[in-house]
């Protein structure tokens, strides 16, 4: 579905200066033609052909959730072929960190936010499927098999493989939304067959993956030499040089995470407050 170039596609010899345009976008047909698919498919399903999958009336997919799912997709769109995805795919290894994090930590999350149960539930049903969904969304599987596919695709071997060969990146990015899928699952699950887990059980969820990319951050700030070959050849923008883009790279990836989780986390302790105090349970009450 994702078009990439296989290399950089400007012919300038390595380490030589490039200009580069913040309107440079890249006309991908089956990119372009997937995205508007999927957000077509998801406004026949809760518009029109709703009754096909819910028989109540008042079973409607909130303007908030429309406009999450929609918003989505344009950033999918925005890291796929805009500027993001000309940076990383010819340049500079911290744009190609950025666009890993819109993937899989923004993105997927307001998909998963714009999507009602009632649209999934069909696809689930019982059997092996749901069984499969259970075990994939485990908390502690849903961790490991993230944080190991993040972690496993920045070795040299498959990341430099994906920069050079379209098959191999395309398979990077659906390996890396579908894994973001199930690690979002355990605290945005729009289903009851495959529940969200406990309000404190979230927290301490949000907090571990808030951490969980230390080591590999720690491999791409602090070494003192340039781990991607690829990067390193690139042409230069913006006089940035290859350690110093790595570098940067691995700042803007620990920044994101830290940005994105601790709002996620103050979230999860206010509702599980709010719910709390709604219920009179002693432990949130004013004992004075």
């Amino acid at each position: 579905m994702w078009t990439v170039p296989i290399k950089p596609t400007l012919s300038l010899s390595p380490g030589s200066h490039a200009e580069f345009s913040w309107w440079a976008w890249h006309w991908h047909p089956d990119l372009y033609g997937g995205l508007l698919l999927l957000a077509g498919l998801y406004l026949l399903y809760i518009g029109p052909l709703r009754g096909r999958l819910v028989q109540s009336e008042l079973t409607r997919a909130s303007r908030w959730q429309v406009v999450s799912f929609m918003t989505g997709v344009l950033l999918m769109l925005f890291a796929l072929a805009g500027p993001i995805h000309e940076l990383s795919d010819n340049y500079l290894f911290s744009a190609h960190m950025t666009q890993h994090i819109m993937l899989t930590l923004v993105v997927l999350p307001l998909l998963l936010l714009g999507t009602p149960g009632w649209l999934l539930r069909p696809l689930v049903g019982p059997g092996m499927v749901l069984k499969l969904g259970r075990f994939l969304t485990l908390p502690l599987v849903a961790f490991a098999l993230f944080n190991g596919v993040f972690a496993l695709w920045h070795f040299p071997v498959f990341y430099e493989g994906a920069l050079h060969g379209r098959a191999f990146h395309i398979l990077e990015h659906l390996i890396f939304m579908a894994t973001a899928v199930i690690v979002w699952w355990p605290v945005l699950s729009p289903l009851s067959e495959l529940p969200r887990i406990s309000y404190p059980a979230q927290m301490l969820y949000l907090v571990l993956l808030s951490l969980s990319q230390t080591p590999l951050f720690a491999v791409v700030t602090f070494s003192n030499d340039v781990i991607y070959s690829f990067y390193e050849a690139a042409p230069r923008v913006w006089d940035i040089s290859p350690l110093a883009d790595q570098q940067l790279g691995g700042i803007i990836m620990k920044v994101a995470w830290l940005v994105i989780f601790l709002p996620a986390i103050c979230t999860v302790f206010l509702r599980w407050f709010y719910r709390e105090e709604k219920e009179g349970r002693p432990e949130f009450q004013n004992t004075s």
